[in-house]
């Protein structure tokens, strides 16, 4: 159940931080009066996100008769959520720094048309996480536990809460926490859960048919991994470890956890700073200095809105 915690921590932090922001900048633009659009929006995002869900859920357990069907369907949604997986903590990792920007630009675009456009903004801003979560949690919970039981479910709702919690700290500086940690090394256990989701969807694919090999074992460590031991449950929902699985199961697990996980620890090159240049000297008086990378971060300290002047002139000053 930790592994399916863990999706709904993560995924529910991204889209409170973007929440978070959407409102930080509303209020300090004065645009109070935007913000129930921008509920209705959100509001919609978790309702079609929770539709989305259901109907993964659905297709899989009514609409679909044969055995075979269903075990293709789990498969084809574990390759995609290993695929969303893989692309979301890329994305955020390249876009964390410029994202509220990217927000607060399409939010002061959204502001100009109407109410529309911004309830429009905010539940596209947000789907997308929902859309992740819902997909990414029927694989994680089918190959944790067939999806029986409600405990998945309580593991996700409870790291959606605790989301909501800490962005709502964060939104009142109540809060400080380096999220370029926090995302990485979540982003470095995610990795691995989705690692035991492609597991999960070859030994699917294979009892399906559609592969090869589904009893040709790897290896056998049965007498050492005990399944029903409380550690062999744990390795199992949260990375899809199991005593016996198939030599194909082990390569795709391998093949994608190893290069991946390289991949996302390598540090991204940094761009040199150009040299300045004795004609154009630095300010002498900067007010603020860029964040350092990996610098813990509070969302209350949205910029001013678009178009608020930042230097008054002495003169205006004199005429205050």
């Amino acid at each position: 159940m930790f592994a399916t915690y863990l999706i709904g921590l993560r995924e529910g932090l991204e889209a409170t931080l973007v929440v978070s922001i959407l409102v930080a900048f509303l209020v300090k633009s004065q645009r109070r009066d935007r913000l129930p659009q921008v509920w209705v929006g959100v509001g919609l995002a978790v309702v079609l996100s929770v539709f989305f869900g259901w109907l993964i859920e659905y297709t899989s357990t009514s609409l679909l008769a044969r055995s075979e069907d269903r075990e293709l369907f789990e498969a084809v949604t574990s390759v995609a959520a290993v695929v969303f997986v893989t692309w979301m903590i890329f994305w955020m990792r390249r876009a964390a720094r410029t994202i509220a920007g990217e927000l607060r630009g399409k939010l002061t675009d959204a502001l100009a048309v109407g109410s529309l456009a911004v309830a429009g903004m905010s539940f596209l801003a947000v789907i997308r996480e929902g859309l992740e979560t819902a997909l990414i949690f029927y694989s994680a919970a089918q190959s944790a536990a067939g999806g029986a039981g409600r405990g998945p479910l309580l593991a996700l709702l409870g790291g959606i809460a605790t989301a909501v919690v800490i962005g709502f700290l964060l939104y009142r500086s109540a809060l400080r926490i380096n999220l370029s940690k926090f995302f990485t090394w979540t982003g470095a256990l995610l990795i691995l859960v989705a690692a035991g989701i492609l597991k999960y969807g070859v030994h699917d694919f294979q009892e399906a048919g559609v592969l090869p090999g589904l009893n040709n074992l790897a290896f056998d460590i049965s007498s050492v991994l005990d399944p029903s031991t409380w550690y062999a449950a744990l390795l199992g929902g949260m990375f899809n470890i199991t005593a016996t699985p198939s030599v194909l199961e082990m390569v795709a697990w391998v093949a994608y956890a190893v290069p991946v996980l390289v991949l996302f620890l390598r540090k991204p090159a940094t761009p040199a700073k150009p040299a300045a240049t004795p004609a154009e000297p630095a300010p002498a008086e900067s007010a603020t200095a860029p964040a350092e990378p990996g610098a813990p971060a509070t969302l209350a300290e949205a910029p001013a809105a678009a178009g608020e002047p930042t230097d008054v002139p002495p003169s205006a000053r004199q005429r205050a």
